[in-house]
């Protein structure tokens, strides 16, 4: 997509200034979660997603045989053991559980997607060099996802557009979570919602919970969400030229994150010719710009969650976040 330098705002009323100084005041009180924690379910908007369950695992080794054990709605437990190859992407059906085998086990030069399915684990795989049009993951018109323990990277050595994204999730798809990953050496990071002209598939849904994710090297869309409702909470990013972006009228609450080596932490005026709304609290900028226009009203999330103060959030994502660490 084509990026536009940042549109010209009108000054801001003394009134927002001051709300927004008050929010991004504001600490989360909250017991840290221990280290390297991985929870047996997901916390946030993907909560109650189950995929396979309790369903007799069964281990695959080639493309064949993870291609027809992923296909239909039965519930199942595919356990990939190995580096697999792909060209394009493998469509994974409802009620499904995808989990790797130790800490190298995965999918280079291509990627899964969830299209018009519900009920889906992505876990403990790593996913690498997504070769455009493929994203890493794509969660598409699905609803209760849950991607977590992953380790999602590329490269900066290519053209921007020689990978696709690592996680993008479009097409008013619902109720997602994304946890304890690790996206590493890319351009395009996640995108939340595909299409500023998209609004009326995606106005309504697109709500997605991250937390306790590790985003380094990663130039932007970290994430980029249009329309939708994101609590981005617990997060570690670094190196990043531009954060967290909210637009199209997207609300985000942004709490309890480190930034390190980062210009831009959180954006609500660039790309889009509408603004995006954005709280913040509780965050480490780290020497960061905020770029927030407008301040929103997502300021509690509908669910039950514990998030940790940002003195401990390098800690416990450097050393929990990622493939084999569950």
């Amino acid at each position: 997509m084509r990026t536009r330098p940042p549109h010209t705002q009108t000054q801001r009323s003394a009134a927002v200034t001051a709300v927004a100084t008050a929010l991004a005041a504001v600490a989360v009180l909250a017991v840290p979660q221990p280290a390297g924690a991985a929870e047996n379910a997901p916390i946030g908007f993907g909560a109650g997603t189950t995929g396979g369950g309790s369903a007799t695992p069964v281990t695959v080794t080639t493309l064949a045989a993870f291609t027809t054990a992923v296909t239909g709605n039965a519930a199942k437990v595919v356990r990939v053991n190995g580096l697999i190859t792909l060209s394009g992407q493998v469509d994974i059906g409802s009620n499904t559980t995808v989990l790797g085998v130790g800490s190298s086990s995965g999918f280079t030069g291509g990627g899964l997607r969830v299209k018009e399915e519900t009920n889906v684990v992505v876990r403990n795989l790593n996913i690498s060099k997504p070769l455009a049009p493929s994203d890493g993951v794509t969660v598409q018109e699905s609803t209760k996802v849950w991607i977590d323990h992953n380790s999602f990277s590329a490269d900066r050595t290519h053209d921007k557009d020689y990978y696709d994204g690592l996680l993008d999730i479009n097409h008013g798809s619902d109720n997602v979570t994304v946890s304890w990953n690790t996206f590493k050496d890319h351009f395009k990071g996640s995108l939340v919602g595909h299409s500023d002209n998209n609004a009326s598939e995606d106005t309504g849904h697109l709500k997605v919970t991250f937390h306790h994710n590790h985003f380094s090297n990663v130039y932007s869309r970290i994430p980029s969400l249009r329309f939708g409702t994101g609590h981005f909470y617990d997060n570690y990013v670094e190196g990043a030229e531009t954060a967290v972006h909210s637009r199209m009228g997207a609300q985000m609450l942004v709490e309890n994150n480190v930034f390190r080596s980062t210009p831009v932490a959180v954006t609500t005026n660039r790309s889009s010719d509408v603004d995006g709304y954005a709280n913040l609290r509780g965050n480490d900028l780290g020497g960061a710009a905020t770029e927030v226009s407008q301040v929103g009203a997502f300021t509690t999330a509908p669910y039950s969650y514990t998030a940790e103060p940002a003195s401990s959030v390098v800690a416990s994502v450097t050393s929990g976040a990622g493939a084999g660490k569950l």
